[in-house]
């Protein structure tokens, strides 16, 4: 037997696989540091119905958006931000895939040009790959708290196809669809408003039809039997369910609140909602300070009803809406402290933006209820007009990103996508077009121009405009093809409905197409003629070459905002209780029904 090793000691044949265990433990956690160092956190934040003009940071001084307008000393603010669409369910469905929304077939089909309803069927299809998705394969924490307005179910009331969830965020808290005046009890109809006063009037019509016959029967004046007036009496009884069911009641089908898969309010109650977002987005970043994350903060505001709570209420220079922006920038001051109170502030890529231009048409009797676009002209639901698309988008990374910086190059919320998986560590889908490119190179300063030459603007599925960034004569020229036409003549909107219209009587088509050049001319307000502009057909003709070959990019996709996936399913309807007593509190609590 060989010599013992002395009491209390261990042998060395006995140490090293010891100390070769701690040392690997060591090493790893070490590697797992450093790749979460190389990982910044990623905080998107996005206002909903938000004009260019509404912040101090571009140009307005008479709201009061300090903590943007802080961000964007602290960061880089881009002067050429464009949605790539000009309403809701289309631009989210770029801005989170990278990719025109007609790709996914999230695109108006000659009707409607967003959701309608938690209960249909359409959606972000599940083939589409989101930044959430990629950024949860690298070990991301990935979270959404507010809206999503990209669909719930396809088939049953739990599968759940088109959720978050199903899309790479693992947790999701807030609205599955949009605000609507519908939402605030006792407002007044908006949701498919001119479909469902038709409809009212048409019962109304053959209930009048049914009684004027019963009367002449009862009077002998009308030879018809009872049973057949009672039948059409029937049928319009069915007529009329087969309507209020969904329309009668859009609040409570569309005006909910859902925690990851479960519904937590419905209806929900507005006066808190936005505490209810607040709270939320502040403990996801408590939750998840120790690792990567990425938090998308969709607020609701400054979206029609302007849902405002007593603290900010009559503080702005600018009624209702002005209050609204005034308590939006407010919450995002909030969230941002929450970052910086977690000691994340320095290793956090923040990034702000709105999802198209300011809602114009969005007035009552006594005050404008939309957002101000500055000096560009159209608004919400124009694809053309600068109004309509162009947004702002500011982002900080101190220490990486230099403070202060602006950028006046062409670039896009699709542009967000390679953005966020590049910063993220992942790797751009190499299966499918791709139409954002990233912003890294711009916003640290390695590269001059924006990598897009030409971008399209869409209008539901119809090409109103396009633009050329000319890079070696710094000439922004933008070709109209289509344009809304303004009600009254000379307004800068259309007042006489909710929206512009994309196509048919409501656009003028220009032949030859409008040509501008808004490198003198942002507004818009001079279009260039062969007499004014020697290069007029010349430019023409470059965009038009530019637009034949990305059409040749568009392949057919099953369209998701269909008249058979827009209307609402009962079976697909999300409920908190047995359908169709769907009715709880916060968290599930009953509540009045």
């Amino acid at each position: 037997m060989g010599p013992r090793a002395p009491r209390g000691r261990m042998a060395p044949a006995a140490r090293d696989p010891l100390w070769v265990l701690l040392l690997c433990l060591l090493l790893r956690t070490s590697e797992l540091q450093a790749a979460h160092a190389l990982k910044p956190n990623i905080l998107l934040i996005m206002a909903d119905d938000l004009g260019i003009g509404d912040l101090g940071c571009y140009g307005n001084d008479t709201l009061r958006t300090p903590n943007i307008d802080r961000l964007a000393e602290e960061g880089v603010k881009l002067t050429q931000h464009l949605a790539a669409a000009p309403v809701c369910t289309p631009s989210r469905s770029s801005f989170l895939t990278g990719r025109h929304s007609f790709r996914s077939g999230m695109e108006a089909d000659d009707g409607y040009r967003a959701l309608q309803w938690n209960g249909g069927s359409g959606g972000l299809p599940a083939n589409e790959t989101t930044f959430a998705r990629i950024l949860q394969q690298q070990g991301y924490a990935t979270g959404l708290i507010g809206k999503w307005h990209q669909g719930v179910n396809c088939e049953s009331r739990t599968d759940h196809c088109h959720h978050p969830l199903n899309h790479g965020f693992d947790y999701f808290y807030g609205m599955p669809f949009t605000l609507v005046n519908d939402c605030r009890p006792g407002g007044s109809p908006e949701l498919d408003a001119v479909t469902r006063a038709r409809l009212r009037l048409y019962t109304q019509v053959a209930a009048l039809g049914v009684l004027t016959v019963a009367v002449g029967k009862m009077c002998g004046l009308i030879s018809v039997s009872w049973k057949a007036v009672l039948g059409a009496a029937g049928l319009v009884f069915l007529f009329f369910v087969s309507w209020y069911a969904s329309f009668g009641f859009v609040r409570r089908w569309n005006c909910i609140l859902m925690r990851n898969h479960d519904v937590t309010e419905q209806p929900m109650v507005l006066e808190r909602t936005a505490s209810l977002m607040l709270h939320e987005a502040v403990s996801y970043i408590e939750r998840n300070k120790h690792r990567p994350f990425l938090l998308f903060v969709s607020l609701l505001h400054v979206h029609v009803p302007l849902v405002t709570t007593k603290q900010f209420l009559g503080k702005s220079q600018h009624g209702l809406y002005g209050d609204s922006v005034e308590e939006m920038d407010w919450l995002v001051g909030e969230i941002l402290k929450a970052v910086e109170v977690n000691g994340l502030k320095n290793t956090t890529v923040t990034y702000f933006t709105s999802d198209h231009g300011g809602h114009l048409e969005a007035r009552d009797e006594h005050s404008q209820l939309g957002g101000w676009n500055g000096i560009f002209r159209g608004g919400k639901g124009m694809g053309g007009w600068e109004g309509g698309i162009r947004v702002p988008g500011v982002f900080r990374w101190p220490g990486v990103l230099p403070a202060g910086r602006v950028i006046h190059e062409p670039t896009s919320l699709m542009d967000v996508f390679p953005t966020v998986v590049q910063l993220g560590g992942g790797d751009v889908p190499q299966d499918r077009v791709i139409d954002g490119r990233s912003l890294v190179p711009l916003l640290q300063g390695t590269a001059e121009h924006s990598a897009h030459e030409f971008l399209f603007h869409y209008c539901g599925k119809y090409l109103h405009a396009a633009r050329w960034h000319e890079k070696d004569s710094g000439r922004l020229w933008k070709v109209h093809y289509m344009t809304p036409r303004f009600h009254p003549k000379g307004a800068g909107a259309c007042y006489d409905r909710h929206l512009c219209p994309c196509s048919g009587d409501g656009v003028t088509q220009h032949s030859p197409p409008l040509l501008f050049d808004l490198s003198r001319d942002p507004s818009e307000a001079r279009p260039l003629s062969p007499g004014s502009e020697p290069r007029y057909h010349a430019v023409v003709a470059r965009v038009g070459e530019a637009v034949k070959q990305h059409r040749r990019t568009l392949s057919p996709v099953p369209p998701q905002l269909s008249l058979g996936n827009i209307i609402w399913k009962p079976w697909l309807q999300p409920c908190c209780g047995t359908f169709p007593l769907c009715a709880c509190g916060q968290d599930g609590d009953p509540s009045e029904t």
